[in-house]
């Protein structure tokens, strides 16, 4: 073969010929790939994204989700809400605990669950957790007219009250077998709270709860505090089921990594954890140190939509001033945001085509005041008429129509704030809660709004006061460098304790 020369047109068919193989083999090989790209099923990931729907197991209650004033929200739905929102798709969530919490195969019911739904028979399963979220553990609680527990120990002879869930009494038989001389009793169909109530009215010595429960009340509960921890502290973690594709799961441990470093998980924790507290000196003295600062740039603006609507500039600035502080740009981690805090839905309602403008969102704010306040029955009369359209303001007139609901069943008188007031934080309890038709509401906050927007609507009234007889006493003469500074010091005198009352003058309400 060495030997044998081809003519230049022979060579030329040889080098055609072998091109033309090669480019057979290529296109062969492309089309093979093609086929297995195409057999390939898709990855966990992409079904979620091609489903358009983001399937998630979860139980209903205070950390989890519930109804709020717009409807739902709750620490983790807005994480998980973020989570689908990342994702592009659409959050669907199932009320409901399967038998087998993330069945295989093709006939799942649930691309991943909430950890409200891990109980003692689905624990059993090797499921894939994503990063924890949360951390709690269990606080032992007392009455502080009680002496505090140092430890286990010094519960002997005591009863400690449980409620009968599984995320609880995992430790009980443990504990019950090493401190046989402490009574553990473990009570039927409450939730936490209840033992929270229990220890609070001196019904019990102590109580087990865990410390998201604690978190949420614990200002509603002002003589009961922790002893000490029953654990080490817990994570509150996804679950996914146990699969050799983990696109899902990577999904979700970026994305909580990017809430965790860009504070988005904090501002949720502490939006959801932390509550309102009574009007106090400091937070009196915060607000007038804001209304010299801040409040003279909106001042035109909140007048001109309180004399549209026929409020009281003093309210609608109260309001204001609780929702942002008189920020422009406040956001919450549940999507409400502007001066007055409305959600897009509402704003849309009421017209207000940019939340961020907050020319818009005051007027925006002074309408939707005015219009609860004239969709109230007629029956709610005077001042409670508006205390009420203050908390349908905060939480939204369904958890108020809860509310009067609940207080007729407790035979009390529907129309009075005095009576509604009493009854709306029970709606944050199971026993009330599952029978309202709005569901779970952090009641105690409405109840707390409605004074704190009053506190600030009369430290304002006094303010107007004190300038008309700034403006008085200026324009009566050369005499009145003495009497001028008398009087502001007798009115400044009247304005500190206004401060310090404030917290425990509206009590009544």
């Amino acid at each position: 073969m060495a030997g044998i020369k081809f003519t230049d047109g022979r060579k030329r068919t040889a080098v055609k010929r072998f091109s033309i193989n090669n480019l057979l083999i290529a296109t062969l090989l492309l089309f093979c790939a093609a086929l297995l790209v195409r057999s390939a099923p898709a990855s966990k990931l992409e079904q979620v994204r091609n489903s358009g729907e983001l399937r998630v197991a979860v139980r209903s209650g205070p950390i989890s989700h519930y109804q709020g004033p717009t409807g739902t929200t709750g620490f983790e739905y807005t994480l998980l809400k973020g989570f689908a929102d990342e994702l592009g798709v659409t959050l669907t969530m199932k009320d409901e605990a399967p038998t087998e919490l993330l069945p295989r195969g093709d006939t799942s019911l649930f691309d991943m669950a909430s950890p409200t739904v891990i109980n003692a028979l689905t624990a059993k399963e090797k499921l894939s957790y994503s990063t924890a979220f949360m951390d709690f553990s269990l606080h032992v609680i007392y009455n502080v007219n009680q002496t505090a527990p140092a430890d286990l120990k010094a519960l002997s002879g005591k009863t400690v009250l449980i409620v009968n869930k599984a995320s609880v009494p995992a430790p009980m038989q443990q504990l019950q077998e090493s401190l046989p001389d402490v009574h553990w009793e473990v009570v039927e169909n409450v939730e936490m709270t209840d033992l929270l109530e229990m220890v609070e009215l001196g019904h019990a010595d102590y109580a087990i709860v865990d410390s998201a429960i604690f978190d949420i009340h614990r200002y509603s509960y002002p003589h009961t505090q922790v002893a000490f921890d029953l654990n080490a502290a817990q994570a509150l973690s996804w679950a996914f089921a146990p699969s050799r594709d983990n696109s899902l799961y990577d999904a979700a441990q970026k994305y909580l990594e990017k809430i965790k470093n860009n504070g988005q998980l904090a501002k949720a924790s502490s939006h959801f954890f932390e509550q309102y507290i009574e009007v106090n000196t400091d937070d009196a003295l915060m607000f007038s140190q804001r209304f010299d600062k801040r409040f003279p740039r909106w001042e035109d603006n909140i007048k001109a939509a309180a004399t549209q609507y026929n409020l009281d500039w003093q309210l609608v600035a109260a309001v204001g001033y609780q929702e942002s502080q008189w920020i422009p740009n406040a956001q919450s981690p549940t999507g409400v945001r502007g001066f007055m805090m409305l959600t897009p839905d509402t704003a849309r309602e009421l017209g207000v085509k940019n939340l961020d403008d907050p020319k818009q969102s005051i007027s925006g704010g002074a309408k939707y005041l005015r219009y609860l306040l004239d969709t109230l029955p007629a029956s709610i009369q005077d001042e409670d008429r508006l205390y009420m359209a203050l908390a349908a303001y905060n939480q939204g007139i369904g958890h108020l129509d809860d509310a009067r609901a609940l207080t007729r069943r407790l035979k009390g008188d529907a129309n009075s704030w005095q009576d509604v007031s009493k009854a709306f934080p029970l709606l944050a309890k199971q026993e009330y809660y599952s029978k309202a038709t709005y569901g779970y509401s952090r009641g105690w906050e409405p109840v707390a709004y409605v004074k704190k927007v009053l506190n600030y609507q009369k430290i304002l009234a006094f303010k107007e006061d004190q300038q008309k007889l700034r403006i008085a006493t200026s324009s009566s003469g050369d005499d009145v460098n003495f009497t001028t500074t008398a009087q502001e010091k007798s009115a400044l005198e009247k304005l500190n304790q206004l401060r310090l009352s404030s917290a425990s003058s509206l009590s009544f309400l």
